[in-house]
Order: C-alpha cells, then structure tokens, then sequence
C-alpha cells in the first residue's frame, strides 16, 4: 500500500521543489544585480568592471598562502559574497585550501576567513579574552577584523620605495607646503598656518635635512623592538643586536640590565612629542642613536636637540588627527623603508596574554592588542615583517609558509592592475603610477640640518653624517635601487593613502 502511493507522494512534491529551485534562481539574479554595482566603471553606471581572469586567479592562490600562514584552525570560505569571482576561480585553488591548512605549521593563534581574491578575515578562537575595554567607542575590543590583502600588500611595498624623514624639497614641491604643511609639524605655533615663512624656516631648520637622509635598501637586516614585557621571557639580545640596524620605540632603555634580552645596538628611535622631550636622558650613552619624532617639534624641543650630538629628524607620512597608527606601527614603517628584512620583536602577539606590559615599568595602557596582533599577524603572512616571540622562542624558524618573494611579486602585480580597474585608472605599472605632485630639484640643492646658534657639542658632532653620507659608500643594493628610480624620491603627502604620492626628481638646472 505504501509503495503504491509513493509516485503519487513524489508527484505532491515536485511543485514544491520546483517552487524552491526557482526561488533560489530568482534571489541568485537578484543578488548579481545588486553585484554588478559594486563592479561598474566609475562614469559609468551599470556597466560591469570587466575582471581578469588571470589576476583573480593569481590573488586567490595568494589568499589562501596568506590563510596557510596565519594558520587557520577553521575555514568558512564566503565566496558568495563575490559571484563575479566565483565563476573565475578554478575548482583546483579552492580545494587547495584543505591541503594549505593540514599543512600548516605557525601562526599565533589566529583564524582566517577568505571573503574573496582580496577581502580576508582574521579572528581569534572562540574562548578569547577579550579584555581591552576602548574608553572612546564604549566597547570592548572585538575579535574579528576584516582586511583588504590587495590594498594592504600595495601600500606596504609602497613603503619600500619610500622617504619616511620629513625634507626640505618634500615642503618646496609640495603644494602649499611651507604655508599649510610646516604649520602642522610645529606646536605652539601660535596660527594656523605659516604666514611668516621666515619663523617657520627657524622653527624647523634644526630638524630639516635638504635630501632624504635614509635610503631604501641601505640596510639588509634590521630589527624593530617594542617594548613588551613579554621580552623577558626571551632572550633575543645578541640576536638582535645582529641586524644591521635596530630601531627602538620611546623611552625604551638599553643598558646591561636588559642586554640579554633586548640587546645593546642602537642605532635609530622613533619617539612620540612628549618622549621627545625627554630625549636627553633617553639617548645618554650614545652619540650617533638617530632620533625620529613621530608628530611635531616646538621651541622647548628644539632647545634640547642645539645640545645634543644626534641626528634628529620629524617623521614623514604621520597621520596628524586623534586615533592615528601606534608608535611600533610606524617603526615598522620606517624600518622598510630603509631596510630588506624587518624583524620585530617585543609586541605583545602570542596567545594568553593578560595585560598591555612594559619590559622596564609597570603596565601602561596603550594600543588595543588584539588589533595590533591580527595586523602584525597579516603583515607577516604578506612578507613585510617577521614575527620573534616567546611563544617562537623554542623552535628554529625557516619561514617557509611565508609565501616568496616571487609570489608576492605576483600577487602585487594582479592586485595592481585590479584596483586601477576599479578606479577606472590607466594601468601604468611602475613606481610613479600613484605619483600625485611632481616636482625638481638640483641635486646640490640646500643646506644640512641646523642653525646657528647650536652648542659647539653639537657643530663638532657628526649628526649630519648620513645626510652627507657619499653616494659611492650606499650598500650596494642601495645604489642599484637609487639608479633604478632614476634618483626620485617618493613621500607619502599624508597618511595612508595610496595614490597622494609627492615625488621629486633630482636634476641640475640647465643652464
């Protein structure tokens, strides 16, 4: 009896399906319509952005790189919010994904999401402790961040072409720059802007090379040191103090105390105004420590630089507006614009941690470390930095989930001509392409930093050494990339953006 109700029982069912199925179509139609927005050509609504399917393709591989080194302990791969890069990613990249995860071997606890061939979600396992409290937005730090991978990887090898240290040509070509720009890096200035050029000059000139002091690629190795508590758990002191150069955070002190942990070198500091101000005692001990002020200089600060025998200079590419990048992050931006490999060490990343500590005070409130520890965490896994830490420690490190050079390369180049797709921008690769402002100045052009009125401790230093440093005694690679560029150079105007370049060339006048 019940089988011969069974086709009747089916044939009941079939509008249903049908009915369901066709739902199902009509909300897949509805949702490409909706898509097709979002990849229409500026200037020209509706029409879709045509996407290449090689770039796509290039990118998903990459992603799923990046989510084999952040060690993902769960996928949830949301490719539905893409329909457009669904049809255009092969089954054979998807179902690497499973073999990039088994594969797995570091990571610092995090879960990676793929959204897509550029978006990516990092997050932090179920079970965090999400104790950091943001007093300004009235809510506890969350535990998922979304990232772009293709904006991310083009603006940090941006930086590696970049100028970080704030140049008199840099206010000369930029427009407005001594009467808009030079009243920002200036406090207590007493206006708005700089009517009275000549004060603003004085102002400044201490701190002011003509040229770019720091080149890129002038060094290998270098190692960016934070000033975690979680360092004295370690002992990466002669580690460290191996690189090339190391750049240090603040009021960090190096001294025998700490030397097994944080080592001894020192040879750049990027300090925030109020450290400023206390650079004397900070830099006791060694004359040739390069200090960077991460913000702005006034009389009081300046007053103490007339009698010191170290380079100082004003950081270049500084957000100036309340909620800016911390101190560590733009160390790291002014490591890689100098050196090949950046090794951090001392920011509080691993798994478990409890509070923000100091490795020489008592815990200070700073930065939100779950944010800071998914970034740095995402840098890693695009090649900008490498990660040292205590929960590292005990294993030899051979990065070889990192994806390669050659990848990245790749991956940039397909994230480069996508995004200039997406702005309707001609698709000129090269360094220049994000150049906003253009401008020329002669190669001998302008004076070193100072005044006349130093202390003779400071006329008799050599504090200007690297802004008189010989072309011919650059490292090698230095050169090569300085002759490559065509002897440009490139500051960010403001920020973070990625086409607000100032670019200057270095040519004589002709006469």
């Amino acid at each position: 009896m019940t089988r011969a109700h069974l086709p009747q029982a089916a044939a009941q069912r079939r509008p249903t399906v049908v009915l369901l199925l066709g739902l199902a179509l009509a909300f897949c139609l509805a949702v490409l319509s909706i898509q097709s927005s979002f990849f229409a050509a500026p200037g020209a609504p509706g029409r879709r952005l045509d996407l290449d399917a090689g770039d796509v393709r290039e990118l998903a591989g990459f992603q799923s790189r990046v989510q084999q080194c952040v060690r993902a302990n769960r996928v949830a791969l949301r490719l539905c919010c893409n329909a457009t890069a669904i049809a255009l990613i092969n089954r054979e990249i998807i179902s690497e994904l499973s073999t990039y995860i088994t594969k797995a071997s570091r990571g610092l606890g995090l879960t990676a999401d793929i959204v897509d061939h550029c978006k990516l979600v990092l997050g932090f396992p179920e079970g965090t402790n999400s104790t950091w409290y943001n007093a300004q937005f009235k809510i506890f730090e969350p535990l998922e961040y979304k990232y772009d991978v293709c904006e991310t990887i083009l603006l940090w090898e941006q930086y590696r072409n970049m100028t970080t240290v704030l140049t008199r040509e840099y206010l000369d070509v930029r427009p407005d720059g001594w009467l808009d720009y030079a009243a920002k890096r200036i406090a207590q200035l007493g206006a708005d802007k700089c009517y009275n050029r000549t004060l603003c000059d004085e102002l400044l000139s201490i701190l002011l090379p003509a040229k770019p002091p720091f080149h890129p690629r002038q060094f290998a190795t270098c190692a960016v040191v934070g000033n975690s508590g979680d360092l004295l758990k370690t002992e990466f002191g002669q580690e460290i103090d191996a690189h090339d150069a190391v750049f240090r955070d603040n009021e960090a002190p190096v001294n025998k105390k700490y030397a097994k942990h944080v080592g001894l070198k020192r040879d750049f500091r990027l300090v925030v105004r109020g450290a400023a101000r206390n650079m004397a005692p900070i830099l006791k001990g060694s004359s040739d420590e390069a200090l960077i002020i991460k913000s702005l200089t006034h009389k009081e600060i300046n007053a103490v630089i007339k009698e010191l025998p170290n380079p100082v200079y004003l950081f270049q590419g500084i957000v100036l507006r309340r909620g800016a990048k911390g101190t560590g992050m733009k160390s790291i931006e002014l490591a890689l614009s100098m050196c090949d490999i950046v090794d951090m060490y001392g920011f509080t990343v691993d798994p478990g941690y409890t509070e923000w500590t100091r490795y020489f005070s008592a815990p200070r409130k700073g930065h939100n470390p779950l944010q800071g520890r998914a970034y740095y965490q995402l840098l890693e896994c695009l090649g900008v930095i490498r990660i040292h830490s205590p929960m590292r420690a005990q294993r030899v490190e051979d990065w070889s989930d990192i994806p390669s050079k050659e990848e990245i390369r790749r991956a940039h180049a397909a994230a480069f001509r996508l995004k200039r797709r997406e702005t309707g921008q001609p698709v000129e690769p090269g360094p220049f392409s994000n150049c906003k402002v253009w401008g020329t100045v002669d190669p001998d052009y302008g004076p070193v930093s100072g005044t006349s009125d130093m202390s003779e401790t400071r006329k008799n230093s050599n504090y200007s050494k690297w802004e008189l440093l010989p072309f011919e005694k650059l490292r090698r690679e230095a050169q090569e990339h300085h002759i490559q560029m065509g002897g440009v150079s490139l500051y960010k105007m403001d920020g973070n953006k990625l086409d607000d370049l100032v670019c200057v060339r270095h040519q004589h006048s002709s006469s």
